[in-house]
């Protein structure tokens, strides 16, 4: 048996695998970071993926070779219209269980929010009682999360109505859950905006669901090599030699199958810029596929997964960078933002 005289990285990356579809639109957050800031907050927050333009600002990052000079960085909008908080749920803690619900609180529903085409199955429900249950239990739980539930009506680019609901983490400063529990029930049935989450100059993780590709060879899904065209590869060029049907072939062997529509969290995203007034990030004619910036908006630096109108899912970083830890929150200064028009683009 032959064997080659020269070596090459494998094709394809096992490190997302299965390379299956995403369950839903909305991803679910699995995990959660642990801040050591002194104050309840919210660890995530739910917007809509608009599009890119440029800018430039003035870098403020020590270090770097273009510090304190102006350099242009592409950038994503993503509106941020008001969440509402729907419930307050109350994790306890069993060995064999791990983390689970134990009681919750749900507000009352105002009929504008139109829950009921995301969940027909609601009834009413006895917020007083609810919370006080919550209440009593605040020594047997671990966790506080709420229920938040987006207003993509109030959007400029989307038609639907259904809200998009996501589960969110409420920061327990010092492990003082009864802190984190007092916060959660204020907000309860309220609206929180992104300001009241997020602030320009930090970094943020991004979770996303990216954009389908439907079924795809190895040439495109896995970066294998093309062989060449030539007698002793007349079956086929664009596919692997090391391939036999069935339990013949090794898993980790490249195989055609499903691009794209995947489950992705983008990592270490930096907020340039939150706003209220998208007409200061609108580009002549609009954004393609979307419109204009009718309510809230958040600028992240560089790209992140999905397609326009996706819903986008914003949590604190769960592993910030080094320059992130010792330089802390400062917000670029912005000199201009490209409105330019994208048609053609």
């Amino acid at each position: 048996m032959g064997h080659r005289k020269k070596s090459a990285a494998r094709r394809g990356s096992l490190g997302f695998y299965p390379r299956q579809r995403a369950v839903e639109f909305v991803p679910r957050i699995k995990s959660w970071p642990t801040l050591s800031i002194q104050e309840p907050k919210l660890l995530g927050f739910i917007g809509y993926k608009v599009g890119m333009t440029h800018v430039f600002i003035i870098e403020n990052r020590q270090g770097l070779p273009t510090y304190g000079k102006e350099v242009m960085r592409p950038v994503t909008i993503v509106e941020t219209p008001p969440v509402y908080v729907l419930a307050v749920r109350g994790y306890a803690f069993d060995l064999n269980k791990g983390l689970y619900p134990l009681t919750e609180a749900w507000s009352k529903i105002p009929n504008d929010l139109e829950l009921e085409r995301r969940i027909s199955t609601l009834g009413e429900f006895d917020t007083e009682g609810s919370i006080k249950e919550l209440q009593k239990s605040a020594n047997e739980l671990k966790e506080i999360r709420v229920l938040i539930a987006s207003q993509p009506k109030l959007t400029g680019g989307l038609s639907k109505k259904k809200p998009d609901v996501i589960e969110v983490k409420v920061n327990a400063p010092s492990n003082d859950v009864k802190k984190a529990l007092d916060f959660a029930i204020n907000k309860l049935g309220q609206q929180v905006t992104v300001k009241d989450v997020f602030q320009p100059g930090q970094v943020i993780d991004v979770l996303a669901v990216s954009k389908g590709k439907g079924w795809q060879g190895v040439i495109k899904r896995a970066g294998a090599k093309q062989l060449p065209r030539w007698t002793k590869h007349r079956k086929g060029s664009r596919k692997i030699g090391a391939r036999s049907h069935g339990l013949g072939t090794w898993w980790e062997n490249p195989s055609p199958g499903q691009l794209g529509f995947h489950r992705r969290t983008d990592y270490n995203k930096r907020i340039l810029d939150i706003g209220d007034e998208g007409y200061k990030v609108t580009p002549a004619g609009g954004f393609i596929n979307y419109g204009i910036v009718k309510s809230s908006y958040i600028m992240l630096e560089g790209s992140i997964p999905g397609v326009v109108k996706r819903p986008i899912v914003l949590r604190y970083p769960i592993r910030p960078p080094v320059w992130y830890l010792s330089m802390g929150i400062k917000k670029p200064q912005i000199t201009y933002i490209s409105l330019s028009s994208k048609q053609g683009v």
